[in-house]
């Protein structure tokens, strides 16, 4: 989360943000949403209390928010209180000429509760830099002036607010709570003195009555001031004056998934197309194998590694691994113009194979007159995609692999970065070290792979904090892990991929699947090239690891597999659920929401359920994330299949814990079929 902070490009907006990172004043929420697909990051400080929250626009209509608050001393001789909370909020009504926006939030709704309210809240703007705002909450937000519930015209059971988080471990949703117990009036207004000042005033119900208690908070008036500066990249500061009391201080960095770091990009520009004259004549006195050496240097100077050459008529047919771009498309796009280079002029038709480790994903035909016709055409990416050709790639197999080819060795040596977040003892901890990755893929399909890691600074291993499961400890033993283990074998495996039949995908790996867990896994995905549904299923056997991760093993052994399906949603969203045996033994499900856009950075959201109870997961009560997957090239510009990826849990416990295996089929695939390949078909010509 810092690195995107630190290095992404912030838009301006209109909106200010409050001190919980949700669009606001100071402390009350407003009715604004920030524009779709942002991501933003606030760090917010007051009088004891740190407040650090990602909020995502994951709708045009809703947004939803992760916070991690630091209250020193709330919990008295026990010490800081470390807080982890959601939010969601939904918009009603858009503003219009004659009426103004309406939200209904939910704030701490998946935490402890410290923070928990609900609000309905008004925003209307005028003559464009005027803004009032008014609402009515309920929770933490109903305590000056608190009145009973309007809501108990609906029944009895809105009069009174039960007491939250009755099983003491947090994260559950207090479904009993909400819109419950007495209400409070609050609002405000904003002036936009001009595009980088704007000043804050308003009124908040919120009495800080734990804070009060506890670390002696005073709270002498409902009135906060303040003033926001915004820079020129779009980041906010706040300085404010809360409470009658104190000073507050809120910065926010604003990122826009869409809108790489270094626009435009950075790498090679496409071999020209040479006219047919030029490549008549070069090839004219050349061998078959002269054209297939001269093709394979072209491909292999695009960072496309030729592995399957067949020609039939006026067809030529080949099969190409990509080492270099983060789009399929382009890697498509780029063999075309060496194909229409280095072929002969009689050959009409281009089909395309992606192809990974030698098995075939997909196939693109593109006819060679199209590239001459479209190269200059304004219009060029959509009008080649429909003229593309999308098929299954079954008969590659049949023959045609190039005899060196195989066997291919690969390696990648470099530094990599490890977090582990929330731990109540260091919220932040970090390991930095060398990782080096080694493939021999000896035929198509068959690859021998090992990943070794040497850590050199790290403080994940000075965490001595014991688990207090009661599960067996599948993961909440990480800490051994990182505390018991030097040069590392972070995987050690056989894999087998192979084509059972048209539409169909499996996958055997056998060895140290993992940093936890070796033994053996077994994949079957069923997912045709032009279909938004793939269906899987995973089968396991897998024994724990020593924690030194090296060769040794423990006495725990599980069978662990799911059933899967995923859907590709209309727009850039992804879903996927998850059936089946977790690794702890528990039975239940996993669902998954992302959105990807089309430069590949990925925001998604995770939750799984599982026959384990709150009380037996412990602190938490189940699992549930944030993830993040930043693509290299967008932050260099630069041509790369490399990214960044980090899962943001509130708590890692044992429960829902599923294996990790290296190149799941869906993920293997899913750049190939026909939904993925056009959100990308911009970069055909690139």
């Amino acid at each position: 989360m810092a690195l995107v902070c630190a290095v992404a490009t912030g838009m301006a907006q209109a909106q200010s943000v409050s001190t919980y990172g949700t669009p606001g004043l100071l402390e009350v929420p407003t009715a604004e949403m920030f524009d779709d697909g942002m991501l933003v990051f606030t760090a917010a400080g007051l009088r004891d209390t740190g407040r650090a929250t990602m909020t995502f626009q994951l709708l045009p209509w809703v947004h939803g928010s992760f916070r991690y608050a630091v209250i020193n001393g709330l919990d008295g001789a026990d010490g800081d209180r470390y807080d982890r909370s959601f939010d969601v909020h939904f918009r009603l009504r858009e503003e219009s000429k004659h009426g103004p926006a309406i939200v209904m939030g939910l704030r701490d709704f998946g935490g402890t509760g410290i923070y928990a309210a609900e609000y309905f809240v008004a925003t209307k703007t005028i003559r464009d830099r005027f803004k009032l705002t008014g609402g009515i909450g309920w929770g933490r937000m109903a305590g000056r002036g608190a009145f009973s519930n309007p809501l108990g015209i609906f029944g009895s059971r809105f009069d009174t607010r039960p007491s939250s988080n009755s099983n003491g471990e947090g994260g559950e949703l207090e479904f009993g709570n909400w819109f419950r117990g007495d209400a409070a009036l609050f609002g405000g207004a904003s002036w936009q003195y001009n595009d980088r000042l704007t000043f804050l005033a308003e009124y908040s119900p919120d009495l800080y009555t734990r804070e009060r208690d506890d670390i002696g908070f005073d709270v002498r008036s409902p009135i906060n001031v303040g003033v926001q500066y915004r820079f020129r990249n779009g980041s906010q500061l706040t300085t404010s004056y809360l409470y009658g009391t104190t000073l507050g201080l809120t910065y926010s960095y604003f990122v826009d998934p869409r809108k790489a770091v270094t626009p435009g990009g950075q790498g090679a520009a496409p071999p020209p197309l040479r006219p047919r004259s030029q490549v008549a004549a070069a090839t004219a006195d050349r061998s078959t194998g002269d054209i297939r050496d001269r093709m394979q240097a072209a491909l292999n100077q695009e960072g496309l590694r030729l592995v399957y050459l067949s020609e039939t008529g006026d067809t030529v047919r080949v099969g190409v691994e990509n080492d270099r771009y983060n789009q399929a498309a382009q890697a498509l796009g780029r063999t075309a113009r060496v194909l229409a280079n280095e072929q002969p002029p009689q050959t009409e038709h281009f089909d395309i194979a992606l192809m990974s480790d030698g098995v075939p994903l997909s196939a693109v035909r593109v006819n060679r007159d199209d590239l001459y016709e479209l190269e200059h055409d304004p219009d060029n990416a959509w009008r080649s995609f429909a003229r593309a050709e999308i098929s299954d790639t079954l008969p590659l197999i049949e023959g045609g692999i190039l005899s060196d080819a195989y066997p291919h060795f690969s390696y990648r040596f470099g530094p990599y970065l490890n977090f582990s977040f929330f731990d109540p003892d260091d919220p932040l901890r970090y390991e930095l070290g060398a990782a080096l990755g080694l493939d021999y893929t000896v035929t198509p399909g068959l690859t021998f792979s090992t990943g070794l890691r040497l850590p050199i600074l790290s403080t994940l291993d000075d965490s001595t904090r014991p688990s207090d499961s009661t599960l067996p400890h599948v993961r909440s033993d990480w800490n051994l892990y990182a505390r018991e283990s030097d040069l590392r074998i972070e995987h050690l495996t056989a894999e087998y991929m192979w084509r059972p039949a048209t539409n169909f995908y499996a996958r055997t790996t056998l060895g140290y699947l993992e940093t936890m867990f070796g033994g053996f896994s077994g994949e079957l995905l069923w997912y045709p090239t032009d279909s938004r549904l793939a269906l899987g299923v995973e089968a396991n056997y897998v024994a724990q690891r020593d924690f030194d991760v090296l060769f040794g093993f423990q006495d725990y052994s599980v069978a662990t597999g799911h059933v899967s399906a995923y859907y590709d949603l209309p727009g850039d969203y992804h879903a996927q659920v998850d059936v089946g045996r977790y690794l702890a033994g528990d039975y239940g499900a996993t669902f998954s929401l992302d959105r990807e856009f089309n430069n590949g950075f990925k925001v998604g959201a995770f939750f799984t359920l599982t026959n384990v109870s709150s009380e037996e997961f412990g602190e938490g009560s189940f699992d549930k994330g944030i993830r993040l997957e930043i693509p290299v090239s967008w932050l260099t510009g630069r041509p790369s299949r490399n990214k960044i990826s980090q899962t943001i849990r509130p708590v890692l416990r044992d429960g829902g814990a599923r294996l990790h295996v290296r190149n799941r089929l869906y993920e293997v695939t899913r750049e190939a079929r026909s939904q993925d390949l056009s959100r990308g078909w911009g970069r055909f010509w690139r």
